[in-house]
């Protein structure tokens, strides 16, 4: 169903002119984890060659753009997520012209291309630290956290690590503390100075002179700190978030210092300034807060103002009940006034959906639903390398782990490895056709029966039936930029409807594994023949077996 490209083809840059500058909004944005989807080189690490030459086949799956993670210059402490060149390709990924040769054979497809862009922080390797640790009077001295130590020496407030302990580091050079909220070697920018603000922004500049369509920004509420260093409050027991780590103290603090600070909005609106300046060009944020993804969505995603869209971790948690997910998708329809929301199952930090809300079920049925479901929400769906393929979380032993996050906190939390392990093309090869090396992380054996090659010659697979759904949805306006309405159901079903000019669509999903019965009233329907699902109207009632759906058109 796909053709491949040859590794390092050239493909002439279509015109690829912007006949909707809301493109963005009800697109499906296809995440690539360049590391471990497509090693052209024979190193065991994907590279940017590798996403060009399975470009046929991301355009296959009917999604409307990739958002590709970090692929900059890097000294890979925590996977290219610690930046030390804003404006170079890692030689572990390529070359600058490698890029532009993938950017466009994307949008000789069709396809927009979103890199991520992550400016909360650097490596310690990066020019601008180096420079700043040299000395407390250099010119970059304050484009960092910089921060005395208490008179006994101690850190300068209670601030913590998302990946344990305080979030600050002594230098000994300055004699002073650092903060980072990530690793020690991922010091944090100062984004008080307005010159960091600057430097950040014509980072920016380049790739979008460059041709990118936009941004995933990393952390996109951590950019600014508190400057006044003032300690963070405890939670109260009872207000301890819903996605805390047992395992990680960090979880227990309000953190209303160290991140989510008012300043935040002003940078928000000159970055958007300069993505005006490039018609078409997109962002979306990754918003890192529990108890105020609502709020935050809202106030960084208004109309015009700051970013376009930005999604939050809300369902990337273990719960996903029908009340609990009808919760979240109703608050945030009901509270985020004229900004949009993105949304997501999987992604390269959290355990696979497959796993996390599809355990012990029949992976053929339970796959194809979810993606579905996501993609019939209000906002913009991403769907995470592998997905398409309903592949499971992998089981990555401690010798083999590389994520710094698990290896911290194991055996209470595994990290991000079993997420992250290499696409599988082919099952009957030892590496699943990703390299002819032995992989950065193991070939996940139980995801071999799941290979995309295999998957793709079998017209009722995962794979197709995900395809066929895309290709379907594109056709119906009120599921990429409709509202959308919940109707009242009864136990693991959800019922809502999407409408978008004169148009309204029922959808009805059955969450549990055993068939339900949905009354939904008196509407004259039409049933939309949404392709793999078979669930059926007769007079106010809704069949749907278990994991299925029905798609119905209510007519006036």
């Amino acid at each position: 169903m796909f053709e491949e490209v040859e590794t390092g083809q050239e493909v002439e840059m279509s015109e690829n002119a912007i006949k909707d500058q809301d493109w963005w909004r009800g697109a499906v944005i296809y995440q690539i984890y360049p590391r471990s989807f497509n090693d052209t080189n024979g190193d065991g690490i994907g590279d940017l060659n590798g996403v060009t030459e399975r470009m046929d086949y991301v355009a296959s799956l009917g999604v409307d753009a990739i958002w590709l993670s970090p692929f900059f210059t890097s000294p890979m402490a925590d996977f290219g997520y610690d930046v030390s060149n804003y404006v170079d390709v890692d030689p572990m990924f390529g070359s600058l012209a490698d890029f532009d040769r993938m950017l466009a054979a994307a949008h000789d497809r069709g396809l927009k291309v979103i890199i991520d862009l992550v400016i909360s922080h650097t490596s310690d390797q990066h020019p601008w630290f180096v420079e700043s640790r040299s000395s407390k009077n250099n010119p970059k001295a304050d484009w960092f956290v910089w921060a005395d130590a208490k008179p006994d020496g101690n850190v300068p407030n209670n601030w913590l690590s998302i990946f344990g302990g305080p979030a600050w580091e002594w230098d000994s050079h300055r004699r002073q503390y650092y903060m980072h909220n990530f690793l020690a070697s991922q010091p944090d920018l100062n984004f008080h100075n307005m010159d960091v603000q600057d430097a950040v922004l014509d980072v920016a500049k380049f790739w979008l002179d460059r041709g990118v369509d936009g941004f995933r920004l990393d952390t996109v509420n951590f950019y600014v700190h508190d400057k006044e260093l003032r300690d963070n409050p405890p939670l109260s027991a009872h207000e301890l978030p819903s996605t805390v780590d047992p395992s990680n103290p960090y979880g227990y603090q309000d953190h209303v210092y160290d991140k989510t600070r008012p300043e935040n909005l002003t940078f928000l609106e000159r970055l958007r300034a300069l993505l005006d300046q490039y018609p078409g060009a997109t962002s979306v944020g990754e918003i890192g807060a529990d108890g105020q993804a609502v709020e935050l969505t809202a106030s960084y995603t208004e109309a015009g103002k700051r970013i376009h869209m930005a999604y939050s971790f809300d369902l990337l948690t273990p719960q996903h009940s029908a009340a609990y997910i009808r919760r979240i998708v109703e608050e945030m329809n009901d509270g985020i006034g004229s900004g949009w929301a993105s949304w997501a199952l999987s992604n390269h930090d959290v355990q696979r959906v497959g796993t996390r809300w599809g355990a012990g079920q029949d992976v053929a049925r339970f796959a194809p639903f979810e993606t579905a479901l996501c993609a019939s929400l209000r906002g913009t769906p991403c769907l995470y390398q592998g997905e398409e393929l309903g592949l499971p979380q992998a089981d990555v032993p401690f010798e083999k782990l590389q994520d710094p996050y698990g290896i911290r906190f194991w055996p209470d939390y595994k990290g991000r490895d079993g997420c992250r392990t290499p696409m599988p093309w082919v099952r009957d090869n030892g590496y699943a056709g990703f390299s002819e090396a032995e992989p950065w992380l193991p070939v996940a054996p139980e995801h071999l029966e799941l290979a995309a090659f295999e998957q793709d010659k079998d017209d009722a697979s995962i794979l197709n039936r995900n395809r066929a759904f895309y290709a379907w949805r594109q056709k119906h306006a009120p599921l990429k930029k409709g509202d959308m309405h919940f109707l009242d159901s009864a136990g693991e079903t959800l019922v809502f409807t999407r409408s978008y000019n004169d148009e309204t669509i029922l959808c009805a999903f059955n969450l549990g594994s055993a068939a339900a019965t949905v009354e939904v009233g008196a509407l004259d329907l039409e049933n939309l023949d949404a392709p793999g699902f078979s669930g059926t109207f007769e007079g106010t009632k809704v069949a749907l077996a278990g994991h299925d759906a029905l798609f119905a058109r209510v007519k006036s």
